[in-house]
């Protein structure tokens, strides 16, 4: 296994960015787009393809077909109505995501038409209750400026978010709605040749300037990253749900890996001469093989009535490990492949004898394949209903791999592997939405959008970094931060240091999230209480990690009750003198052997008894003062 050098394979990317709009009413109907885990009723629905209005299936549909799953949604009034459960005709266009998309546009530099067109885009892996998905192109053209460079920009579209995923499960899915038809922009940029640091600025760059805008929503979930990669001769692999910069890299990284290996691997495969796998010759039901059989999936499989077959693959003996990187293999793609199909029993004969397969099991299976050395084989257990579908698959699949890097549309994991979720979309899947008549953009509303033009990132840290005395550092952070406008709104009506609460919300809060394992959200008038209070001195600095982990954990359901639970009372200065005092006296062998260096260790002891009852400024200056004393005695 050898390194790969990304700058020799003509690695090539584009990115899609979704990102919600911050607006008060969905796209196509008047509800608000709140998030809950409250829901009052519930429906099921079994999603079908349907011919194109040119008679065609696109392929994606087909292949979330063959799963059969049953869709189940659960539904709020407050959040969702009869438009998100397609029982009732979408409403009129919600102009106020309109305008956005119209000022995105103009801020891209893009050209915007007289008239947008709503189409339904077909997706029925149950994300949409309708099985389509509306959307506009809104603008076609321009570009995004990184730092005097032009990226070019393919098109922005306005369409409607998807449901959100609750679970999905073997035979059924489970969404909640009140994401669903919450208005997007959808921002395609024109492929370039750059390297992964690359694209990660120019995403960077992208959102920096959505937020500019202070129509969007922010935070995880709010903006996602479609990448489309592909390297010189090989297909385009469409990533989706990227949410997070470091994760960006981390893709485009494997996927140059993969789509290389792969590469390397249709190589290896051509000087094979690897034939053409016959459903009808190679593919042998060996469930009667493996009737005593000491595999627990095997097993499984047997109880479960689940058919049990093999298929031969001619002179393909050791190409299922072949691994030209670290993790790359056909084998691994394979299991990947299948498990989609909700079957996890696949195994490859290069990984055998293993899994409870004996060598016995493996000879019969030789002898009625009629196997020699040079041929490898795949054993695959599943359901009559699926199996059929996944064995289709897994001969496509070798038959792609002779060519080297197939088109298909993967997930991102969290890792920043990718994982395979469905072949690419035809145009079949795009038709016109016949509820909803075209929608006319006047020369006004361009006009209004180009008078409203954002101004630039820079121009927008600089205010903050002259308004709040912060370092640009923490500006970035705060204004690159969901909660900005709470940073903004208590800056400005408490006398809490600004600081005080950009160090709040950048760095305390993420930690405590990181910290406990199911942390309660912090309300914003948490948050506003502590630094009410912050700015009225009733409060130390020093006490709000105390306070908001008691909220977060749980254990306190108000700011009031933290402060009560955990005995944060501001301290008197007396008191806090006789604290220094003792400490003091306690200590006088460090004092003598390190002089006022000595601040440093008391300091410590006496933050351990007053923490967040006294500030750390005021403890520091009452030390020094006695140290200072203690010392001009001697």
């Amino acid at each position: 296994m050898s390194e790969i050098n990304i700058d020799k394979i003509g690695l090539k990317v584009g990115l899609e960015i979704h990102q919600q709009l911050a607006t008060v009413k969905k796209l196509f109907c008047n509800c608000s787009p709140i998030e809950t885990n409250e829901y009052t009723s519930k429906f099921s629905r079994k999603l079908r393809a349907s011919k194109s209005e040119l008679g065609e299936y696109d392929p994606a549909a087909l292949f979330e077909k063959t799963k059969s799953k049953t869709m189940i949604y659960y539904s709020n009034p407050s959040s969702s109505c009869l438009v998100e459960q397609d029982e009732e005709p979408p409403h009129e266009l919600n102009p106020e995501a309109k305008n956005t998309s119209l000022l995105i546009s103009v801020a891209l530099n893009s050209n915007i038409f007289s008239e947008i067109y709503p189409m339904r885009k077909m997706v029925i892996d149950g994300s949409n209750t309708s099985g389509f998905q509306r959307t506009m192109l809104v603008s076609q053209g321009g570009y995004l400026d990184i730092e005097g460079e032009k990226v070019g920009v393919q098109s922005i579209c306005l369409e409607e978010d998807a449901a959100k995923l609750l679970q999905d499960k073997e035979e059924t899915r489970e969404f909640s709605l009140e994401r669903l038809g919450i208005p997007l922009v959808e921002i395609a940029l024109e492929p370039i040749e750059a390297s992964p640091a690359k694209i990660r600025k120019i995403a960077l760059t992208l959102g920096r300037l959505l937020r500019t805008t202070k129509k969007v929503t922010r935070g995880i979930g709010s903006i996602r990253q479609d990448v489309n990669v592909s390297i010189r001769g090989g297909g385009v692999i469409e990533v989706k749900g990227v949410q997070q910069l470091d994760q960006l890299e981390k893709v485009i990284e494997y996927e140059s890996k993969r789509q290389h290996g792969l590469q390397l691997i249709s190589e290896k495969l051509k000087s094979r001469k690897i034939e053409k796998i016959s459903k009808e010759n190679d593919v042998i039901d060996v469930t009667k093989i493996f009737k005593n059989s000491k595999s627990k999936i095997i097993k499984k499989a047997i109880e479960s009535n689940s058919e049990i077959r093999a298929i031969r693959i001619k002179n393909f003996s050791g190409m299922f490990s072949y691994s030209p990187y670290e993790g790359i293999r056909i084998g691994k793609e394979l299991g990947q492949l299948v498990r989609f199909f909700g079957i996890g029993g696949i195994f490859h004969s290069d990984e055998l004898p293993n899994y409870g397969i004996e060598k016995s099991e493996m000879e019969q299976i030789t002898k009625l394949l009629d196997l020699d050395q040079k041929d490898g084989y795949v054993i695959i257990t599943g359901e009559k209903s699926k199996i059929n579908f996944a064995i289709d698959s897994i001969i496509n699949r070798i038959e792609e791999s002779k060519i080297g890097v197939p088109a298909e549309t993967r997930q991102a994991t969290s890792t920043g592997e990718t994982v395979f979720l469905r072949p690419r979309p035809g145009a079949s899947r795009m038709y016109p939405e016949t509820d909803i008549p075209p929608i006319i953009v006047t020369d006004e509303e361009i006009k209004n959008a180009k008078n409203n033009i954002p101004k630039s990132w820079d121009e927008i840290i600089k205010e903050i970094l002259d308004k709040y005395k912060l370092n640009l550092q923490m500006a970035n952070q705060i204004y690159d931060s969901k909660d900005y406008d709470s940073f903004e709104k208590y800056s400005n009506t408490t006398n809490c240091p600004p600081i005080v609460i950009a160090n709040t919300y950048t760095s305390t809060i993420p930690n405590l999230e990181r910290k406990l394992q199911k942390p309660i959200s912090l309300r914003d008038e948490h948050g506003g209480k502590i630094f009410e209070l912050i700015g009225k001195e009733e409060l130390q600095k020093e006490a709000i990690e105390i306070i908001i982990e008691l909220i977060m954990s749980g254990k306190a359901k108000s700011v009031e009750e933290s402060i009560q639970k955990s005995s944060l009372k501001n301290i008197t200065d007396e008191e806090l003198e006789n604290i220094c005092t003792s400490v003091i006296e306690d200590n006088f062998a460090i004092i003598d052997g390190q002089g006022t260096r000595a601040i440093s260790p008391l300091m410590g002891n006496v933050m351990k008894i007053v923490r967040g009852k006294a500030s750390g400024e005021k403890v520091n200056q009452i030390l020094k003062k006695k140290i200072q004393d203690y010392l001009n005695k001697k």
